[in-house]
């Protein structure tokens, strides 16, 4: 397994490893504890072999449980693609919903248990932009004033789904899957229980801050999200067909890109959950 660096805070392509067959997970889990991103190129997962690499990192998110629809595990599929084959209407709620990926979040914030990773590959790619960007998180902590730092250590953001998918539509509020969960507050630092790194936890899904009048703490998220994507720490993603991408959501913001709806894209993912032993117990609390 050789690893190259795809920027100089955070982020490694993996070279030499088929991941239908992973013998070298404790080699991968120490480079996703240190490099927070891997990129593995020209693999060829069906969605039992995408499943069965991402049970080896925790507990699989169910999210058509999420959704209320039943209780089998499906891999998720981000596509604009419908069963038919036909294309998803651009003005369909399930397609504005989906435009929300396009917010710099980290994934499951809004859940009882957020997520720790997220295994996403790509099937069908336009022929130009989709991208997925990327921002360490880590780096953004390790640059903040000393002053910034303690205050983030001791503070808690409170995050809703209803409001990231507000910014994008206000009908989305009322689906299902979107209003169902109460606030969620996490501490806005969340240190890497193997390597003591810390990075900064936010996502747009955070409206304000516990402890503070909500205008107050709107503007505190909003410079905060600021601060974490400057350009200085972002890696764009060009999506080749059989690309993997993993990420440390701990330690990780990304956002989609737009590119030509008449064109699909389809990508599969899978998230699992945090546990005690990737640190959960310290960032959670609040109200």
């Amino acid at each position: 397994m050789r690893l190259e660096p795809l920027h100089d805070r955070f982020a490694v392509v993996v070279h030499d490893v088929d991941l239908r067959a992973v013998r070298l997970y404790p080699e991968i889990r120490a480079a996703f504890e240190e490099h927070s991103l891997l990129l593995f190129r020209g693999q060829q997962l069906d969605d039992e072999s995408h499943t069965r690499l991402a049970k080896l990192f925790g507990p699989l998110e169910n999210r058509e449980q999420m959704a209320g629809h039943d209780d089998s595990f499906k891999v998720s599929t981000v596509s604009n693609v419908e069963s038919d084959g036909s294309l998803t209407p651009e003005e369909a709620l399930r397609h504005l919903d989906q435009q929300a990926n396009m917010l710099w979040h980290t994934d499951s914030t809004f859940l009882p248990t957020p997520a720790l990773v997220n295994l996403l590959m790509a099937t069908v790619v336009p022929s130009t932009g989709g991208q997925t960007e990327f921002v360490s998180t880590r780096a953004a902590f390790d640059d903040a004033p000393g002053e910034l730092q303690a205050l983030l250590r001791h503070s808690f953001g409170i995050h809703q789904l209803t409001h990231s998918r507000n910014q994008v539509d206000p009908r989305l509020i009322n689906l299902r899957h979107v209003s169902r969960w109460p606030d969620r507050a996490w501490r806005f630092v969340w240190p890497n229980p193997v390597n003591g790194r810390e990075a900064i936890y936010t996502a747009s899904h955070a409206y304000t801050v516990d402890g503070m009048p909500t205008d107050e703490g709107a503007a505190f998220v909003a410079d905060l999200l600021t601060r974490c994507t400057k350009p200085l720490y972002r890696y764009t993603h060009e999506w080749t067909v059989g690309d993997v991408l993993i990420w440390d959501e701990r330690a990780v913001l990304h956002r989609g890109r737009p590119w030509p709806y008449d064109e699909p894209r389809t990508l599969k993912s899978i998230c699992c959950s945090a546990t005690a032993a990737d640190g959960l117990t310290a960032v959670r609390g609040g109200p």
